[in-house]
């Protein structure tokens, strides 16, 4: 196991991470919004009081809050942070300074300024992973056929129990054909206790086998535990090499790439909710800190990896359709679009409310959840 990284390290890593992210997802809001024309009066990293800041020539409050997990723009017609309608406090708004308010611009210019956070953060990750597309390479698999040949099996190998036979050549999963052992891997590694169905060919004879992963706790580097599904298969070859691409074809693997990453984070927060995966592999501040300096502690490389990947998350995380969040707003408006009028007053301000406590308390359980975790505590 390696050895934990300094605490310093823990810090700067965090702050590296979500810091930016949260600055360029509200930087994203802004943008749009003075597209639109609508006034920001705050602009703020971070809720609570304020620690320090400065007022633009434009009117707008630039400003760092005291408790630094999240942040937020608060555009004009706004009563709080979360940009809850307030009918009384809109009718107050003068005539003149309507057309700077973001409750009075039409729906689709505030749909618009809402979902530009969380397309900034997925084009902030597209960025880098396109970067690293035309910079390190993408990896392409030497002698697939090699990779795709069983030449061994583990003690307990799921494979072998379902008829899997040494020199079987693996041709396709649930229907996708296989490239390379890493697709193997990616195809059974997030569906522990699933049951695939294997094509495999055997001597120029096709063949369709019923494997079910087995589910197996690993643990990383840093002793962080995760449960992965395995076949207990051991291929030829597993060598890769690196093939540079060029800027359109980075952005397309980029955007393959992001898919598949949202496609696995669907996957997961299924599994917790079904019961699959267990509530503890949520995290939260303390976790991401925790990752943070790990990823920090291994370089350049590997620590803006995971900036995109957290930025990924935060683009999931905002656009999950709940009260408070930028999918709350976006859902209000799509209600909106199709009754031809907003959702009442009552109805946005106990909606707003539920959400309010679900996130609040969705945060403090996994906050304790981090805590638990700890080497502290035991665990």
């Amino acid at each position: 196991m390696a050895d934990s990284p300094s605490f310093w390290m823990y810090v700067v890593g965090f702050l590296l991470v979500l810091g930016p992210l949260i600055t360029i997802h509200e930087f994203g809001h802004y943008l749009v919004g003075r597209l639109f024309g609508v006034h920001a009066e705050a602009f703020s990293i971070g809720f609570g009081k304020e620690i320090a800041g400065w007022t633009d020539r434009r009117g707008t409050r630039w400003k760092l809050s005291a408790l630094p997990l999240g942040g937020y723009v608060q555009f004009r017609g706004d009563m709080n942070p979360a940009s809850i309608p307030d009918d009384e406090g809109l009718a107050a708004i003068p005539e003149r300074d309507r057309a700077g308010a973001f409750h009075f611009k039409p729906l689709w210019q505030r749909a618009l300024i809402v979902f530009a956070g969380p397309a900034t953060n997925v084009i902030v990750a597209l960025g880098i992973f396109a970067a690293f597309f035309m910079v390190v390479g993408k990896p392409v698999p030497v002698e697939a056929e090699s990779q795709l040949t069983v030449a061994g099996f583990s003690e307990e190998s799921a494979a072998r129990s379902a008829g899997m036979k040494i020199g079987d050549r693996i041709v396709a999963i649930d229907g996708e054909p296989m490239n390379g052992f890493r697709d193997v891997q990616d195809a059974v590694m997030l569906y522990p206790g699933r049951t695939f169905e294997i094509a495999v060919d055997r001597g120029g004879r096709a063949l369709e086998l019923e494997v079910t992963a087995r589910p197996l706790e690993i643990e990383d580097n840093f002793g962080n535990v995760s449960t992965i599904g395995l076949i207990g298969i051991a291929p030829a070859a597993v060598e890769h090499d690196f093939v540079r691409q060029g800027p359109l074809a980075s952005l397309g693997l980029a955007v393959d790439h992001s898919i598949d990453i949202g496609r696995m984070m669907i996957t997961g927060v299924g599994q917790i909710l079904s019961g699959e995966r267990s509530v503890q592999e949520l995290g939260g501040p303390i976790k991401i800190a925790k990752f943070s300096g790990e990823q920090f502690s291994l370089g350049p490389l590997a620590f803006i990896n995971f900036i995109a990947l957290i930025s990924l998350n935060l683009a999931f995380i905002n656009l999950l359709p709940i009260p408070a969040l930028d999918g709350g707003h976006l859902a209000f408006y799509a209600l909106e679009a199709v009754r031809r009028k907003p959702v009442g007053p009552r109805g946005q301000e106990l909606a707003f409310r539920t959400g309010l406590a679900l996130v609040l308390g969705l945060m403090v359980f996994v906050t304790i959840n981090d805590l638990v975790s700890l080497p502290i505590f035991g665990s």
